[in-house]
């Protein structure tokens, strides 16, 4: 995945060059637009790559969790530098909307094709690493926005050569940056939850439930859970117990970790108590 990764910067890293020299030169708002979009896919890809290799590292004593929530972080600048590109260029395309200049739309077709194959190119590259990792998946919407934004530009390139609807370029511009919002929106929302720590989707109900069917489980109460990268949930409990040998009491917190692993739990801590907390909240 890694070596696709630098393949697909290089490539975006060319498309962009190509397109902000045929924005400038055709006129087209919706090209420098997708040059735009093209740049921060440059930036998220490169961004990927760079939090991958941090997340590879070993946990030490001052990073204990290590460093797979860098990938998050990654994920979520990513997110916030295409919402802001979204909106200036969204603000841009409603000023030309209400006086469309004149597009040379021979070069806009030309240059949209080759960052519509370049944008193909790389979506197929990293199609199948999308279930990864959260920032992979970033990286990999920015390119799916950028491919549908560069079929957009194609058509409207040609219409505007034939037909001379100039004011179809800051149209196309307003659609592909709403589009780059709705898409970073979901990804930012995702990647905040994940750095505040907010619980994951478990429903807390059926693991209590789970919990106390085991035999010598009193009750489980004050319920923590939060992910420390993507794919990590921790999750923290107490667990009340009839007065035991310790061997016996093993036994029960090993089929708690068992029984927590089916709701996606992967560490699992238990502070076993013995007529201590009167409460039964399930969460504190």
């Amino acid at each position: 995945m890694k070596k696709k990764l630098v393949f697909s910067v290089w490539l975006n890293s060319l498309i962009t060059i190509a397109e902000v020299i045929g924005g400038l030169v055709s006129g087209s708002l919706a090209l420098l637009g997708d040059s735009l979009h093209n740049l921060s896919d440059t930036l998220s890809l490169l961004a990927s790559f760079v939090a991958i290799k941090i997340g590879e590292k070993p946990k030490n004593e001052k990073y204990t969790f290590g460093y797979r929530r860098s990938e998050i972080i990654v994920a979520f600048l990513n997110a916030i530098s295409v919402v802001v590109i979204s909106i200036l260029i969204f603000v841009e395309s409603m000023k030309r909307l209400m006086h469309p200049p004149t597009v040379h739309a021979t070069v806009l077709l030309y240059v949209s094709l080759i960052g519509l194959v370049a944008n193909l190119l790389s979506v197929l590259l990293l199609h199948e690493h999308t279930r990864e990792s959260m920032n992979v998946r970033s990286a990999y919407l920015h390119l799916v926005a950028d491919t549908l934004s560069s079929i957009l530009v194609v058509v409207g390139a040609v219409l505007m050569k034939f037909w001379k609807v100039y004011w179809l370029d800051p149209v196309i511009a307003a659609g592909i940056t709403v589009y780059m919002f709705k898409e970073a929106y979901e990804i930012l929302r995702e990647s905040l939850d994940v750095l505040m720590e907010a619980s994951p989707d478990l429903d807390f109900e059926s693991i209590k439930r789970e919990i106390e069917k085991i035999d010598g489980v009193r009750n489980a109460h004050h319920f923590h859970a939060w992910r420390v990268g993507e794919k990590e949930i921790h999750f923290e409990c107490h667990v009340e117990v009839e007065n035991m040998e310790l061997k016996d009491a093993q036994k029960i917190l090993d089929e708690i970790e068992s029984r927590l692993k089916r709701f996606g739990v992967t560490h699992v801590t238990v502070q076993l108590e013995c007529n201590r907390c009167h409460g039964e909240m399930i969460c504190s």
